[in-house]
């Protein structure tokens, strides 16, 4: 049975969005990162969690992301504020299904949400 290595993000500039997701969850970057490919985890993910991995592409993001990261946080406004402060873009905030969540975008466009479950 398969199971999940990692996350891989198609993108221009691998360290640069590594590092940005490496500063969102507290996780580190790769010592062989280069600008072709970039891989973050380390010590600070938990077991279960797959790592993130960054690959470098001619094209740029074209359209809404049919996949996204939904991301866990005990304060929502603070980790909003947080994630905007090392450079994602807030592009709505809703409250269905009984949550409330908010929708960024990482430095290359990528959509992701923030949640207090």
């Amino acid at each position: 049975m398969a199971s999940i290595q990692s996350v891989t993000f198609d993108c221009a500039e691998p360290p640069a969005l590594a590092r940005f997701w490496a500063d969102v969850l507290g996780w580190g970057v790769s010592p062989d990162a280069d600008e072709n490919i970039a891989a973050i985890g380390g010590p600070n993910r938990k077991p279960d969690e797959p790592s993130l991995l960054f690959l470098a592409v001619p094209e740029g993001k074209a359209a809404k992301n049919r996949c996204h990261l939904d991301l866990d946080c005990d304060d929502l406004d603070a980790e909003g504020a947080r994630v905007e402060a090392l450079g994602a873009t807030f592009v709505h905030e809703k409250q269905e299904y009984g949550l409330r969540w908010m929708t960024f975008t990482d430095p290359e466009g990528n959509e992701f949400c923030l949640a207090h479950h």
